[in-house]
């Protein structure tokens, strides 16, 4: 008789390096062709001049393998002014995918994205029709607030690209500003001073209407568009220390993942029950500089941090008892900076380290 085994999985783990410094990255929301990636990856240099690089990857034939290996290579290079704080890919617009033109996406094969730091810039990405797999890239927009008394440019901190309407884009600020853009007409739908001190962080909720924020006065703060004149604080770190990042759990939205500055934990709050966190995730020895759910289930989420380490966490039973254990660890060769988890290709996480980009298989 014959069993349906499944061949051992090998581990698959690829590695690109950089000429500098990783530091922001996003995967691409397109689904390639023959499970190709296409990530994007920022510079951290301290000076003006930055770099963004589209990474792309390909099959290679390997001589005495049969498992062809893959390679991870820069398509193009996109010069930056500033380390850009955040990219991301143009979501694939939920509302307009389920009937409708299918979002902002592909518009006649380009492949946009977004950048903050200085400005918040929207650049284009498509084939330069050598067939050699590089792309052509073009700015296709910066966006300024004109509403602003300063002739001051406030650094952006942040940004979240809306899933459901991919036209709108909420950036956050040092000045303690988050701002709603409308990216088709480029203009600024409304403003709002979000906290007392820099928005560090922000994300958007499942649908169109709120938005979560945190920063250096250690409050989480919830936002609907809607009504915007009041918000609502879920969460205050206990001696007001600065929280840095935030994550959504776009699966089930109740739950929010954030870590403070300089922390080895990463907290869980519960929309529901605010004020005390639903569990702690400790188990790093490094300070934790992101986080990522699961884009395909509610209950895992990844974490990172200066211990070379990315773990992986069942919160299945978090309501009931503490997190004590990740359920997979992942040691990498340096004090990871950054990690994504691909929503398009969920078997894969990315993290930066060093000069390096690695996608992991999980």
């Amino acid at each position: 008789h014959h069993t349906m085994e499944s061949p051992p999985q090998r581990k698959e783990i690829y590695t690109y390096e950089a000429p500098w410094t990783v530091f922001s990255l996003a995967w691409s929301n397109r689904i390639e062709q023959n499970s190709q990636f296409r990530l994007a990856i920022g510079s951290y240099i301290e000076q003006y001049n930055n770099t963004v690089q589209i990474l792309k990857t390909k099959y290679q034939s390997q001589p005495n393998s049969e498992q062809p290996t893959m390679q991870i290579y820069s398509a193009c290079e996109i010069e930056h002014p500033y380390p850009c704080t955040k990219i991301l890919w143009c979501p694939e617009g939920k509302a307009a995918a389920s009937g409708g033109s299918g979002g902002a996406n592909n518009l006649g094969g380009r492949d946009l994205l977004a950048t903050t730091g200085d400005y918040l810039r929207l650049w284009s990405v498509s084939d330069d029709g050598k067939g050699e797999g590089t792309l052509n890239h073009k700015r296709e927009a910066l966006l300024i607030n004109n509403n602003r008394n300063s002739e001051y440019c406030s650094p952006l901190t942040s940004f979240d690209w809306n899933e459901y309407d991919p036209s709108m884009i909420v950036t956050s600020s040092i000045d303690t500003t988050c701002t709603i853009w409308d990216i088709n007409t480029q203009i600024v739908k409304t403003q709002v001073i979000a906290h007392d001190k820099e928005v560090f962080d922000l994300a958007f909720s499942r649908g169109t209407d709120v938005f979560a924020s945190v920063g250096a006065d250690g409050s989480v703060r919830l936002f609907d568009l809607r009504s915007l004149e009041h918000s609502t604080i879920i969460y205050e770190t206990k001696h007001l220390e600065p929280l840095l990042r935030l994550e959504w759990n776009k699966q089930d939205p109740n739950y929010l993942a954030t870590f403070k500055v300089d922390s080895q934990s990463t907290i869980i709050l519960d929309i529901r029950q605010p004020c005390t966190p639903v569990t702690v995730l400790g188990g790093h020895a490094g300070c934790v500089n992101a986080v990522a759910w699961a884009p395909h289930s509610s209950c895992h989420i990844c974490t990172a941090a200066d211990d070379s380490q990315a773990l992986i966490w069942d919160l299945t039973q978090m309501s009931k008892r503490p997190v004590e254990d990740p359920i997979l660890a992942y040691n990498a060769e340096g004090e990871v900076n950054n990690l994504q988890w691909s929503s398009s290709q969920p078997d894969w996480v990315s993290i930066a380290f060093s000069d390096k980009l690695q996608i992991l298989r999980v």
